[in-house]
């Protein structure tokens, strides 16, 4: 098989393709959940803060010299990555959490049919009766 036709046969799997979505769907909801926390949470808590604005700090090493930026330490972008991380964290837990309830529910709504080993044992019971009605 060629390098091309086993490259086809990877990618046409249904695992593939639905992890292509699932990446590309996730890539979407970080950016909407990134908009709502660098533009609606943070804003408030800068404010109570004493309109801090968190993006904004940052410790500098060493000032900017004619052409060369500035060194620093944005330690205010990583606490905003770090409730980034908090808020999707929580958002699939509870996506998660509510997929597995309704999961839950239709188990216990299915009826519960025999077993294989039950389905054997009514043959044989019917087999014997009818056998001794002979």
């Amino acid at each position: 098989m060629s390098l091309i036709q086993e490259f086809k046969a990877f990618a046409a799997r249904g695992n593939v393709i639905d992890m292509a979505v699932g990446i590309i769907i996730g890539a979407a909801f970080g950016k909407i959940v990134s908009s709502f926390v660098g533009d609606v949470i943070m804003p408030p808590i800068g404010l109570i803060l004493g309109g801090v604005d968190f993006s904004d700090l940052a410790v500098t090493l060493k000032a900017a010299e004619g052409t060369a930026p500035a060194v620093v330490i944005a330690y205010g972008k990583f606490i905003q990555t770090i409730i980034d991380f908090l808020i999707i964290s929580f958002a699939i837990f509870m996506g998660l959490k509510a997929i597995n309830t309704l999961k839950k529910k239709q188990e216990e709504a299915a009826p519960a049919g025999p077993t294989k080993d039950q389905e054997l044992l009514s043959e044989i019971r019917d087999l014997l009766k009818s056998q001794q009605g002979k």
